[in-house]
């Protein structure tokens, strides 16, 4: 055992797989990630992505990828080409080629005859409405389907005609023959296949019917080799019917997948239903499956999100047993320490009003080195220019103000970041009352030192050289919901948060003109931002805010 595994948190799924090393129940790790390729991955598949192919690369195993494609109504290959580009941004490599269910379609169809031949499966011709009659309720057993003690000998004839396309959908299906007075209903004979007319992303139209996942998923993780098929606490029950399956099937007799469950992953101030998900992208209420609102890879990815630090949330957040909701504050301090370290900075102003240093020679631009970060200086210097007109934030000047501010007030100075020390003298407004120009002077002295007079100058603005400033639009992106848990409500879209998107239109430093997509930057002050993916060729330049510099959510 390496000693990197020995250094990372323990949880009970490592426990397991130690207990399983050191007993030889196996020689080593190998795990799945199954997405069903019907949507966009969200931060809860990354939980689950970081924990398989994180233990894959602890215990020097291996981890594949493979589409659960069961279902073709659903599923395209867009989305598959999607899951394939969010494990890859995460940091993660799966073992060989990526691997679909529908690469076994023969397998199971093989052995669900074995099941047929042994008595354990039938054709049922119970419409949905006597399905549900018959199964029961959870205090109340089920009965059996007056199809369950049809002969082997017919329910192989009549398995092959429906492989064959001679009945119509939800004429009949394959059910497993358990126990219909079981406690746990997803024994009281499960479907185990199912008839779709459907053309299927891989297969084509080879196939008219399709095996249901519980018995797709056990039959597949065996077939290729896994040890710890890792799933969310709703498939709990569901482990009963896999062991079932693997139990009754020849091959898989001796060395074969067990089933492990943890929790999900619940956030606040989002739905991660992908039903809900999708209803927010048909209905217009989100951009598309990677707004930078919504909680998808592609979406927190454009948002300016690192893979670095969505693995640390995962990390984070842990593994348990216990379904709770996750505070959207600890995600957001990921982000945070991994900016806080790694993200260069420059000056941005979003809302900005015209400064005016009068004393400062028309015509003249000087050109200042400043630090691309104040903490890293093996990241260098940035050019900057200062010249007699810049950009402020129209929030840091006041006409009057209390000793508490320490921005720029009329008749006091404060110092313009990384440059000089200046002095508000007046001001310009339009017939609104609306202030248009701040006259100043400064004081030449002060480049990088205080004032020669021994005078206290406290507050720093920060500013962009009017001249050389780049126009951009600002995408000030905020939590989608309102209240923590919108799945809860009656109707979740009643409470999106209408100042989850709010746009404005400033100006940055003349060195972002050759900005990256989703690299994330330290706009000083104000919080962290990147070039939006999808705008490189728009003018002005589209930045999104990744995060406020501090967490201003818990303080309310």
């Amino acid at each position: 055992m390496s000693t990197e595994v020995e250094t990372k948190p323990t949880n009970f799924i490592r426990n397991i797989i130690e207990a399983d090393l050191a007993s030889g129940k196996y020689e080593t790790v190998h795990t799945r990630f199954p997405p069903e390729p019907n949507g966009y991955l969200h931060i809860g598949h990354a939980k689950s992505i970081c924990l398989n192919f994180g233990l894959a690369e602890d215990y020097q195993g291996l981890c594949n990828l493979r589409f659960d494609d069961t279902n073709p109504e659903k599923e395209s290959v867009e989305y598959v080409r999607a899951i394939e580009r969010d494990v890859r941004w995460l940091g993660f490599e799966w073992f060989g080629d990526a691997h679909y269910t529908s690469d076994y379609f023969d397998a199971f169809y093989r052995y669900a005859v074995e099941l047929i031949q042994k008595g354990l499966a039938y054709v049922c011709f119970l419409d949905a409405e006597q399905t549900r009659e018959y199964r029961g309720t959870l205090t109340e057993p089920g009965k059996p389907s007056p199809y369950r003690d049809t002969s082997v000998e017919e329910n192989l004839a009549l398995f092959e005609k429906m492989k064959n396309g001679e009945f119509k959908e939800g004429e009949c299906v394959l059910r497993a023959k358990i126990d219909m007075a079981s406690s746990f209903m997803c024994l009281r004979d499960p479907a185990l296949y199912r008839i779709r007319f459907q053309t299927h992303h891989q297969t084509g139209d080879k196939w008219c019917i399709y095996p249901m996942y519980d018995f797709a998923h056990p039959i597949s993780d065996a077939i290729e080799g896994i040890t710890h098929s890792l799933c969310t606490l709703e498939f709990q029950d569901n482990r009963r019917l896999y062991d079932w399956v693997l139990d009754n099937l020849d091959d898989f007799k001796e060395k074969r997948p067990y089933q492990y469950e943890f929790s999900r992953l619940n956030l606040e101030y989002t739905v991660m239903s992908k039903r809900k998900l999708l209803q927010l992208v048909e209905e217009g209420l989100v951009e598309g499956w990677d707004d930078p609102r919504m909680p998808t890879i592609s979406g927190i990815r454009r948002r300016g999100y690192t893979p670095a630090s969505i693995r640390d949330f995962a990390e984070r957040i842990g593994i348990s047993k216990v379904d709770s909701m996750t505070s959207m504050s600890i995600l957001e301090a990921s982000i945070r320490d991994d900016l806080n370290v790694h993200a260069p900075r420059t000056m941005a102003v979003l809302d900005p009003v015209k400064l005016v240093i009068e004393n400062y020679p028309e015509g003249e631009k000087e050109l200042i080195l400043a630090p691309v970060h104040p903490q890293k200086e093996e990241m260098g210097k940035r050019e900057i220019f200062f010249g007699r007109e810049v950009y402020i934030d129209r929030a840091d000047f006041r006409e009057e103000a209390n000793k508490k501010y320490k921005r720029l007030v009329l008749g006091k100075e404060v110092r313009l970041r990384n440059a000089y020390v200046i002095k508000a003298e007046r001001v310009e407004k339009d017939e609104n009352g609306e202030i248009t120009t701040i006259y100043c002077t400064y004081d030449p002295e002060t480049l990088g030192k205080n004032p020669a007079d021994g005078r206290k100058v406290k507050g720093v603005i920060h500013w962009v050289e009017a001249s050389t400033a780049l126009p951009a639009e600002f995408r000030l992106y905020d939590r989608l919901f309102t209240v923590p848990n919108p799945a809860k409500e009656e109707d979740f879209k009643a409470v999106i948060n209408p100042e989850s998107l709010v746009v404005k239109h400033g100006f940055v430093e003349q060195n972002m003109q050759h900005s990256e997509a989703e690299k994330a930057y330290q706009f000083e002050r104000e919080g962290y931002f990147c070039r939006d993916n999808r705008s490189m060729e728009k003018t002005p330049l589209v930045f999104n805010r990744t995060v406020a510099l501090r967490d201003t959510w818990e303080q309310k």
